[in-house]
Formats: C-alpha cells, sequence, structure tokens
C-alpha cells in the first residue's frame, strides 16, 4: 500500500538518521544535565536545564563541593596540582538561578599530555582505552578523555545546585556519604547518627575514627608499592518525605543504581538490607509499620527508605562498591592497538585510593537524583 513502511525499514531508517555513535553525557527528566570536556583539554564543566529560578546560588557554593572533589587535597590522593576553580557563565543573575540554562566551566591547568605517549597504542589492562576504540574508533588518549573522573568535576558542580533545590523543597534534607571500608578494613559508622562534619574531620572521609590511621597506612602503603586498593561507600539521605520515586522503570532506586554506576570505577550497588537480606527469612526482614503521631514509620529500615520504587519516608541508606585504581606504576601484560602483545608500565599521576575523592561524587549524584524525582513529584501533583 502507497504510504506504508515495510517491515524492518523502521529500525534502518532510524539508524539512517541517528549517527551509529552517540556519547551520552545527559541524565535526568526535568533537572537535566550535560557534562563535557576531557581530562587534558582546555576545561570541562557542565550545563544545567531544568533548574527552577530564585535559588539562591554563588560560586562559592559550588567551591566548597569541587574542593572536597578536587586532586592534590591531601597525601593520599593524586598530586595533580588544579584550583578547580568554577565559573558560572549563564543562568545566574544578582545571586540566584533565572530559570535559564546554567553553563559552569572549570578550566584545567596542569595538564601532561607527555605522560600518556605509550598508552596511545597500548592499551592499560582494566580502563576504558580498548573498549573506546572498539566503540568509536577512536579516543581522547591523556588521562582516558571522557573516561577520566575528571569528568565528574560537572556533576559535583550540577550536584550542589541539586542540594540547594532540595534545600527548599524539603524541610531538613541531608545527605551525607562515608567511606565504609577500603579493601579488608571496615569502619563502625551508624547511618542514623553519623553527621558530615565526622567524615569532613579526616583526609579518608571516613566516620570511624579508630579506622583513619589505618585506613590512611593501608593507602600510603599501597602508594609506596605503585598499588591500588578499593573499598566501599555508604551514604544515608534524611528528610526524604514519602512518594518520589516512579513506579516500573524508574523507581528510585534504580534511578540511584543508574547514578551510581556511572560514575568510573563503581562496581556494585545495594540499598537497605542489600545482598545481606538473602540471608533473612521474611519475618525477619520485613518492616512493620506504626504510627507516629500523624506520620507513618516502619520499626525496622531493612528497605533502606524506598518501597515500590518510592519513598517512605525513613533515612535512604545504600552502599557503593569502588574498584581498586586501574593505573598501577609497574609493569603488566597488555596489547596495542595492532594487536600484538606488549607490556605497559604507566606514569602519571593517580589516586592509589579512590573512595575518599568518591565521597562527594556519590553525594552529588544523590543530589541530581533527587532533585529531578522532586521535580517529576510536584508536576504530577500540580496536574492532580
Amino acid at each position: 500500500m502507497p504510504g506504508r513502511v515495510a517491515p524492518g525499514l523502521h529500525l534502518l531508517l532510524y539508524c539512517a538518521i541517528v549517527p551509529a555513535h552517540i556519547m551520552s553525557s545527559t541524565l535526568g527528566t526535568l533537572f537535566r544535565l550535560s557534562t563535557f570536556g576531557e581530562s587534558h583539554g582546555p576545561g570541562v564543566g557542565v550545563v544545567i536545564d531544568g533548574c527552577p529560578p530564585h535559588i539562591p546560588l554563588t560560586p562559592a557554593d559550588l567551591q566548597r563541593e569541587l574542593d572536597r572533589r578536587r586532586p592534590g587535597q591531601s597525601k593520599i590522593v593524586t598530586p595533580r596540582n588544579e584550583a578547580d576553580a568554577a565559573e558560572i557563565l549563564s543562568g545566574v543573575e544578582n545571586g540566584v538561578t533565572t530559570g535559564a540554562s546554567i553553563g559552569i566551566l572549570v578550566r584545567n591547568t596542569d595538564q601532561r599530555p607527555s605522560a600518556y605517549t605509550e598508552m596511545a597504542t597500548a592499551y592499560r589492562p582494566s580502563h576504558a582505552d580498548y573498549t573506546y576504540d572498539a566503540k568509536f574508533g577512536i579516543r581522547s588518549v591523556s588521562g582516558g578523555g571522557r573516561a577520566s573522573a575528571r569528568e565528574t568535576i560537572g556533576r559535583v558542580a550540577a550536584g550542589a545546585i541539586a542540594r540547594k533545590v532540595l534545600e527548599k523543597g524539603l524541610s531538613g534534607y541531608e545527605c551525607v556519604a562515608y567511606v565504609k571500608s577500603i579493601h579488608a578494613l571496615e569502619a563502625n559508622v551508624d547511618p542514623s547518627t553519623v553527621s558530615a562534619e565526622q567524615v569532613e574531620s579526616n583526609i579518608v572521609r571516613v566516620g570511624d575514627p579508630a579506622m583513619v590511621e589505618p585506613m590512611i597506612e593501608l593507602i600510603t602503603k599501597m602508594r609506596g608499592e605503585g598499588n591500588s586498593v578499593g573499598g566501599v561507600i555508604e551514604c544515608v539521605v534524611r528528610g526524604v518525605c514519602p512518594g518520589l520515586g516512579e513506579p516500573v522503570f524508574d523507581k528510585l532506586e534504580a534511578d540511584l543504581a543508574k547514578a551510581m554506576m556511572s560514575l568510573p570505577a563503581t562496581k556494585g550497588f545495594e540499598v537497605g538490607s542489600g545482598f545481606g537480606g538473602t540471608l533473612m527469612t521474611g519475618r525477619e526482614h520485613n518492616d512493620e509499620f506504626y504510627m507516629d503521631g500523624d506520620h507513618v514509620r516502619t520499626r525496622s529500615n531493612r528497605s533502606g527508605g524506598i518501597q515500590g520504587g518510592i519513598t517512605n519516608g525513613e533515612n535512604i541508606v545504600f552502599r557503593v562498591a569502588f574498584k581498586p585504581t586501574a593505573t598501577l606504576l609497574m609493569e603488566q601484560h597488555t596489547v596495542d592497538n595492532e594487536g600484538h602483545e606488549t607490556t605497559l608500565a604507566a606514569r602519571g599521576r593517580h589516586d592509589p585510593c579512590v573512595l575518599p575523592r568518591a565521597v562527594p561524587m556519590v553525594e552529588a549524584m544523590v543530589h541530581l537524583t533527587l532533585a529531578d524525582h522532586l521535580l517529576r513529584q510536584k508536576a504530577a501533583r500540580s496536574l492532580g
């Protein structure tokens, strides 16, 4: 029949219109961000769409969080010397957001592309070098380009703005992430009482004072050996009202999992009881409800504050696993881009453990995810 498209041609037509290679750098539905820039390019940054107007915002609000993420902040992180100074290019007038797109730029000032000359042909084990070549046929060699943790600058800056949105929309909103474990060292931290001040009082960002020195000693030892270690970051979110999140495909824990697993070096996510819940019976695991004045509460919180993909008003508690840093300052076996087996001894400046700097990244992704869901909830209620 004239005007009909033959079966199977829909996909062909779509592929003809949409580029075959698309790098996704955008997150969010109503509160949306798009990050840009490479590790050793002129700069990195973010464009934010959907931020409500009249949110107080200054460069200092962004800088506070970027300083927590930046390299060179202590003896146990990469010594790359970057101030990570944020420039607000648009969307803010007289100290408040205007509702227009917010553009933020952070210029790179300590690039050393010469440290990555050998990586132009040899693939670094457990890095994205080979897979980027396999997908795009081209890659930014210096520092890993978009695969570098330097890309997260845009996320942290946008997260600082999302946090302001949440603090205006949710009374008592608070998000505290902290190092739960590094390698075999595990901290004893109570998610219901741990404070940001406790976490920021030490360079590891662990909420257990007894674990500060052992963790510093382990990271220092790994650095001296040219080796690395991973661990787990736990996060608690307080002051979130019941009702945030979408059923089925956009469940809040699903969106949090996507946000966390999009961070560099992540290997696992669990919420509430997580995998430990599999060792309980249903009677042991269920969160029984009770009335606390006018509020519905649960006597336990094995659900981690989310049930059916929607917040129930209890604290949101989850954990994210980070692998050991892939760059090792020792010779490793690999292959080059022509398929020849070879060896590679990495150079450059890298974290022997990513966890201390990953804490503000985890918090930023929480802010971004929850701000988006808060705006979605407000939009849905306004139409009801």
